[in-house]
């Protein structure tokens, strides 16, 4: 019994009302990707720390590929607020793309995982992201 209840501490508590999203934007006629963190929670996420990398392989070789992992850190995020993280390069949207989100609510750590799969980041699954006022790809 003790094991079960060690097991889900260690879980910590599930992250609920935050998102990735991969926004496109046009700048000088070019479109242009950016990584935005959503916070559609009632509260202020605090010391917010997102490591960002993509994995995948060569279609043609088989061949591994990784990026190199990248860290942001947002002070912090209030309600039905939303916080650029990074420009994305289209190169990278045949690999998936992963955002592990860290962040502090009242003295308790959240984290947790948004993957983007390989192929995902396209016009066809982009939609209306009210926070943003923009069109993009986003988890939930």
């Amino acid at each position: 019994e003790t094991e079960i209840t060690m097991k889900d501490e260690l879980k910590g508590p599930k992250v609920e009302n935050v998102s990735v999203a991969i926004v496109e934007v046009l700048v000088e006629n070019e479109k242009v990707y950016y990584a935005y963190l959503l916070n559609l929670r009632e509260d202020i996420m605090e010391g917010i720390i997102v490591s960002t990398t993509g994995y995948g392989e060569n279609a043609q070789t088989g061949d591994k590929i990784r990026t190199s992992t990248l860290r942001h850190c947002i002070e912090l995020l209030l309600p039905n607020e939303a916080a650029k993280i990074e420009p994305i390069m289209p190169e990278v949207f045949g690999l998936s793309n992963e955002y592990w989100v860290s962040f502090w609510v009242n003295d308790v750590m959240y984290d947790k995982r948004f993957v983007f799969p390989a192929e995902s980041i396209c016009s066809e699954n982009m939609q209306m992201i009210n926070t943003l006022g923009q069109k993009g790809v986003i988890i939930k």
